[in-house]
């Protein structure tokens, strides 16, 4: 079922497909493979033929030499004693390798253990994981360590682990690194959370893993549709592109939330193909008026639901009609464009984050441009069954369901 080749802060999400640099030192020539490659332009800095950059200094002593060479060799043989990188909140780590017990509180994370098929390492969770039996049964008897974060620092030490995965501002990666520095267990922030960093993460994670290459079939899965959204996206013409307005919560008619300039909402709906009428609004999450919505008249209104609030997604499969009925009777609304040709969507928080973020990106771009050829549905079952290793069930993400 896989294709053969087959998204938000200030960095362009898709443009270009999955570009990035692979931050671990050792990746000298910065094409995000550590190979025979990199040992070839070690030699160039030291002949003087390349120039110095610091992920080439590869055991981090602050010189470009024979032993940056050697770290580098044994990094390719998967017998480096030690990995240095740089993690999502951009601290210098340095790992003693091999990593065999791991703390993963979570969920996102947990779920490139499985693309990497690597969960046997995973030697404590939290309770969030333990909820998603659906997603992790095979981490049903791991100890938790808290409840959606790591809250049992004494419990994470009992379980002696090489390495402890973390969030970087939620909370914060200073939370973990003040109750576990002392006890000399390492923290490396790796969070799933942010498109343009997955792959990334996801590279850095195979190779603390030592399962280097078992992320290929992902990579080329994920960046297939992204290459799909791009060309899509990049042909459209402005009249092409509907007007949408992106709502984040209702209070009353006065006070309407949105996705103003700089945030990542309306980031996403531009490069999804669509136009965010409150893109100048000056702050990033900024509060509206119904009149000002009638106005702009948008020809879209997509509304962000998160999943706790409906019983939809994963939690089950109520469709939200009433949600939409909300929407599509309120005060003075019905002169708006997309009242009255019924483009009032629902879009779930669930797939927005994480490993399976693309398949949510191929959502927005199905309901703001209905020819566009992918089918985001069969793309979540590719994802589940093949990555996962799960039967996809019939739920909703999105509604109506394109």
């Amino acid at each position: 079922m896989l294709l053969a080749w087959l998204m938000l802060c200030s960095l362009p999400i898709l443009a270009g497909g999955f570009d990035f640099t692979l931050k671990i030192y050792g990746n000298a020539n910065l094409d995000d493979t550590i190979d025979q490659l990199d040992i070839d332009f070690i030699q160039g800095i030291i002949n003087g033929t390349e120039e110095y950059n610091e992920l080439a200094d590869a055991n981090n002593d602050g010189s470009i030499d024979q032993e940056d060479i050697a770290q580098i060799e044994d990094i390719i043989a998967g017998k480096e004693e030690k990995l240095i990188l740089k993690d999502t909140a951009n601290r210098t780590v340095s790992i003693d390798m091999p990593v065999e017990r791991i703390i993963v509180p979570s969920g996102l994370a947990a779920e490139a253990f499985k693309v990497l098929k690597a969960t046997d390492k995973i030697v404590g969770v939290s309770n969030t994981i333990h909820e998603k039996i659906y997603f992790f049964p095979d981490l049903a008897d791991r100890p938790s360590v808290g409840g959606w974060k790591i809250e049992d620092y004494e419990a994470v030490i009992s379980l002696d682990p090489d390495l402890v995965i973390s969030y970087e501002k939620w909370p914060p990666i200073s939370e973990a690194e003040e109750n576990l520095d002392p006890t000399g267990i390492p923290v490396v922030a790796l969070e799933f959370t942010d498109p343009n960093f997955v792959t990334e993460e996801l590279v850095k994670l195979s190779y603390i893993l030592g399962t280097n290459g078992a992320e290929d079939r992902y990579i080329q899965w994920r960046s297939g549709y992204e290459r799909q959204i791009d060309e899509y996206v990049n042909n459209l013409s402005r009249d092409e592109r509907p007007s949408v307005f992106l709502e984040t919560g209702f209070k009353g008619l006065n006070d309407v939330g949105t996705y103003g300039e700089g945030a990542k909402g309306s980031l996403v709906l531009e490069l999804a193909g669509g136009r965010n009428i409150a893109a100048n609004l000056s702050e990033a999450y900024p509060h509206v008026d119904s009149e000002w919505i009638i106005t702009e008249n948008p020809e879209v209104v997509m509304k962000y639901v998160y999943s706790s609030e409906v019983d939809w997604g994963w939690n089950g499969t109520d469709e939200p009609e009433a949600i939409v009925a909300e929407v599509l009777n309120r005060d003075g609304w019905e002169s708006i464009d997309a009242v009255k040709s019924k483009r009032v969507y629902l879009i779930s928080n669930e797939l927005m984050t994480g490993l399976d973020s693309v398949v949510g990106y191929l959502y927005w771009v199905k309901l703001l441009h209905p020819d566009f050829a992918a089918d985001p549905t069969e793309a979540y079952e590719e994802y589940m069954t093949d990555f996962m290793g799960m039967e996809f069930p019939d739920l909703i993400f999105v509604y109506p369901r394109p």
